[in-house]
Order: structure tokens, then sequence, then C-alpha cells
């Protein structure tokens, strides 16, 4: 290999180990929630954002007191969504919903959607392919 050669192939595993570290890494339920943490909240959807890679659902949670915590849950991608029952509108803001999921290792107030009770209630898996508790395996 001739030496002007050298780098560019330094540069170009890299660039492949980073890339896949990362594509590993976003994917890693284990690296963001923690399976052992459970959390269950009733709330108010102030947004559902059907995005890729995942949709998210933010909520309005009040405790006795009033005090008003916003919580992020993280979900699927919509595709899986999708196969799972779910709609792209089927969350409106002001619709009161109870999730219930596993908390982030990280952030306080984010979890991983594992189920959501609609306000008609239809219970839907919410989750990634690996989230603990995916009914349908995929």
């Amino acid at each position: 290999m001739s030496r002007m050669n050298k780098p560019k192939v330094a540069i170009a595993i890299v660039t492949l180990l980073v890339t896949t570290m990362g594509a590993a890494a976003h994917h890693a339920f284990e690296a963001e929630y923690d399976e052992k943490q459970l959390v269950t909240v009733t709330g108010v959807v102030t947004k559902f954002e059907w995005t890729n890679p995942h949709a998210w659902i933010y909520l309005n949670v009040s405790d006795e007191s009033g005090k008003v915590t916003h919580w992020s849950f993280e979900m699927g991608a919509p595709g899986g969504l999708v196969n799972r029952g779910w709609k792209k509108g089927e969350l409106k803001r002001g619709d009161q919903v109870t999730i219930d999921g596993y908390s982030s290792k990280h952030r306080a107030s984010v979890a991983n959607a594992r189920m959501v009770t609609l306000p008609d209630g239809r219970k839907l898996f919410g989750g990634f392919q690996s989230t603990p508790g995916n009914p349908t395996g995929k």
C-alpha cells in the first residue's frame, strides 16, 4: 500500500467503526432505559410526534398538589407501531392517557413507553422492538 493511501484507509476504518457503534447504541434499549424501573403516569398529551427513527409522546402530569411535571416517552418506529395497531393521528393534544414504561437511566421524566392506554380504553404496545414485554417479538 502506498504511503498516500494509508491515511485514507485509516479514515475509512475509523468512519466505519464510529458509524457501526452509533447504530448499535441507537437501538440498544439497555443503553438508555432501566428494565427494573417501571413507571406509570397518567397525564394530558401536549404533543405526539410521529417521526423516524422513533415516535414520542409528551405529557403534562399533575401531582396531588397540582404541580405539573413534563414527561417524554420514547416509542418504537412508526412502521412497527402501525404493525401493532397504532395510527398516525391516534393521539391529539388534550387527550388523557396512561402510560407505563421504563425510566431513563440518565434523564428525569423520560421513559420508554411500554403500554399506552388510549382515551377510548384500548391498550397499545408503544415500545421498541427490543422493549421488554413486546407482544409481537418483532
